[in-house]
């Protein structure tokens, strides 16, 4: 992935006055296949990954006399709000490497819109990272950093980065965009239920397995014949992410799988009309669980100032 570097609009020293906000969205592995181990323990992976229109956490950021970190959202409760946090990391990481090219970097408040669930499959994390390093170096009026600090955040924060159809190969770090990948309309369902990645990749029994295809033309079809090979060792874990799966297709969904390691599912609709009655139905039946639709294809970047 090369460095697309871009410097942010420019501030004037009052600006705490000022709030520079950016919407992070969910990202979603339409497919997810494992394909390999490095002698690291790091797995390698194929994904096809877009991401949501209108779903998603949104970050918030203004220069202040010293840095603040605040959360607000329904799943702002149980967040860390320690150095263990992505934002707070990638707040870090972002101003020693600015730091050591002697750029300013002010202390800031940034806050945290947390609207999706925690460790749920759908890059909450990875993305709130993303958003705080566009806002930051907007509001620091730096250029975007080089993608291993990115990737020093996460495997899947490279990808958040970019916010486009995508297919990411290795531990995320080797990324191609999907050119002409159609908008996708989806509903998003979590059964509120907790996923251990570590546990699954453990209970994974082949880790070899053959990787994505590159003819998309019928995408549809495309994903129907691949997977996401984590799925049948979560649905050992969770066995409610076999419930949602069959809830979708119940409901009408063309094709219902698992994103990344859970225990969020997607399911894809041939409309947003009918994503949105599917939603309906799904919050009837299942009051508890978080449910969504959406649709993908949109760009982020854009940054909002208030």
């Amino acid at each position: 992935m090369k460095n697309t570097a871009r410097t942010g609009p420019s501030f004037s020293r009052d600006a705490a006055r000022h709030t520079l906000t950016l919407f992070a969205p969910a990202k979603i592995n339409l497919s997810l296949h494992v394909t390999g181990q490095r002698a690291d323990g790091y797995h390698l992976l194929d994904s096809i990954v877009v991401f949501a229109d209108n779903a998603g956490d949104r970050i918030s950021a203004s220069l202040e006399n010293t840095d603040q970190f605040t959360l607000s959202g329904p799943f702002a409760e149980g967040l860390e709000v320690d150095a263990g946090n992505l934002v707070l990391k990638a707040r870090d990481t972002l101003r020693s490497a600015l730091n050591a090219r002697d750029l300013p970097c002010p202390p800031v408040h940034i806050h945290l819109e947390k609207n999706l669930p925690i460790a749920s499959g759908i890059g909450g994390g990875s993305a709130d990272a993303a958003a705080t390093l566009k806002v930051l170096t907007s509001l620091w009026n730096s250029g975007l950093p080089d993608p291993q600090l990115a990737l020093s955040l996460g495997a899947d924060v490279p990808m958040c980065l970019i916010s486009q159809p995508l297919l990411a190969r290795g531990i995320g770090e080797d990324v191609q965009l999907i050119k002409e990948f159609p908008a996708v309309s989806l509903v998003l369902v979590n059964p509120m239920k907790s996923v251990s990645t570590p546990a699954i990749f453990t209970a994974l029994t082949n880790k070899t397995n053959p990787p994505i295809g590159s003819d998309l033309s019928d995408w549809l079809k495309a994903l129907h014949s691949q997977r996401n090979d984590l799925q049948p060792p979560a649905e050992i874990c969770v066995p409610e992410i076999a419930t949602a799966c069959a809830a979708l297709m119940d409901f009408g969904a063309q094709l219902a799988r698992m994103s990344g390691s859970g225990a969020t599912c997607f399911g894809i609709f041939p409309s947003i009309h009918a994503a949105r009655k599917a939603e309906s139905q799904l919050v009837d039946r299942y009051p508890q669980w978080y449910v969504t639709a959406t649709t993908t294809g949109a760009s982020f970047d854009h940054i909002h100032q208030a």
